[in-house]
């Protein structure tokens, strides 16, 4: 028998004997106004900002909330198991950290926040490469948890060897390659602030630690901040990338290789052809490309493409515990959640980041057991029907 995570439920009650409520909202779709009303717009809004008008996030959230779960009666649900096996590696529920970068900006505890939180709850934590705290710090903050480690593919394949061999040596089991940024969209949020954190150096931790990096400068990193800042900017992406580049990645990294941010089956073909292991079908929870298909329109297609050949996992819209049943009946193994943590971290810390992940576990289980499953793996695409246009 699994853990049962809706039991979370009965420790708020018990609490609640006592006096105690939760210092957070355990409905999640609250936290980004909470957060903006303690924070401030700066911080919440690169974080909650999209391409465009916002187009493509609103529809992410529509298309989750567009699925209806038809709940099945008289099933033995007594004892439940959410565990599942992704990458080779035995996860605890069907749940991950996403990759969010600069979470500084939400908190002075920032990446090892999180990443403690995750590893408490045994949820695999994904680090970006444009983290405020350098890999082997936040890797030493988790111990032996389970750690993936998020590639923004440099344009200096030096520097992408040394991020990979750094990952390696500190732990980092599987690599996510985030391919939908080869360059950054127009983001009016952003762009009527005029800021973008990496100008301030934030969110460059891993690249001013480097070495291959280093050796790109006239001076260190300290004496000449914004010339670094400048290489980096430089070097963060490179637009000119192609399938045939994928061939670095594999001679370099002997682990999993997941690519994030494929829409299209054809693409999800490509990567499969290409050796790789897995797809995250995700549309950067909109900040990509407004007016993109939503990333749970795109999942059914990608799932039957590539579901026999590829582990496929999802985000982007993910809020509540029945958001990720939704994704798992559409065909994903398992759900990455994204801003619902940073939010949960600006909040209150690590505490704030276990917080939401027990309350998406908590109701998941919950949505699971009232629908008739005990198990992930019996979810399938009968579970949902679709409102009407």
């Amino acid at each position: 028998m699994g853990k049962h995570w809706a039991d979370f439920q009965y420790e708020i009650y018990l609490n609640g004997m006592a006096g105690a409520v939760p210092r957070l909202p355990t409905d999640l779709t609250r936290l980004e106004e909470l957060t903006e009303q303690r924070l401030g717009p700066g911080p919440v809004g690169y974080v909650a900002g999209s391409a465009g008008e916002g187009s493509t996030a609103r529809a992410n959230l529509a298309a989750l909330k567009r699925r209806r779960i038809v709940p099945r009666m008289l099933r033995d649900v007594h004892e439940r198991d959410l565990s599942v096996e992704v990458l080779g590696r035995p996860l605890p529920a069907p749940l991950a950290l996403a990759p969010v970068g600069v979470l500084s900006i939400m908190h002075p505890d920032a990446e090892p926040a999180a990443a403690r939180a995750a590893a408490a709850q045994g949820v695999p934590y994904i680090l970006s490469s444009a983290s405020s705290t350098p890999m082997e710090e936040v890797a030493e903050a988790m111990g032996d948890a389970e750690r993936w480690f998020q590639l923004y593919w440099p344009k200096d394949p030096e520097v992408a060897r040394s991020f990979l061999d750094r990952a390696k040596a500190a732990g980092f089991t599987a690599l996510v390659v985030t391919l939908d940024t080869p360059l950054l969209s127009w983001r009016p949020r952003d762009l009527d602030q005029a800021y973008l954190p990496f100008l301030h150096g934030v969110g460059t931790a891993n690249y001013f630690s480097d070495p291959a990096f280093q050796a790109g400068l006239a001076k260190p990193v300290h004496e000449d901040p914004n010339a670094a800042v400048m290489h980096f900017v430089g070097m963060f992406s490179d637009p000119a990338k192609s399938w045939p580049d994928l061939v670095f990645l594999r001679e370099n990294w002997d682990g999993p290789i997941v690519l994030k941010g494929v829409l299209h089956p054809d693409d999800a073909r490509l990567a499969a052809d290409a050796g790789m292991d897995g797809v995250i079908v995700s549309n950067h929870g909109g900040r990509q490309v407004a007016g993109s298909v939503a990333a749970a329109d795109a999942l059914p297609r990608v799932a039957e493409a590539v579901g026999d050949r590829l582990t496929v996992l999802f985000d982007s819209g993910v809020r509540t515990g029945d958001d990720i049943f939704k994704a798992l009946a559409l065909g994903a193994r398992a759900v990455l959640v994204g801003r619902p943590y940073v939010y949960g971290l600006g909040l209150d810390g690590r505490s704030g980041v276990e917080h939401v992940i027990r309350c998406l576990l908590a109701e998941l289980d919950l949505t699971l057991a009232l629908s008739g499953h005990s198990t992930p793996s019996t979810v399938c695409p009968a579970d949902l029907v679709e409102d009407p246009a």
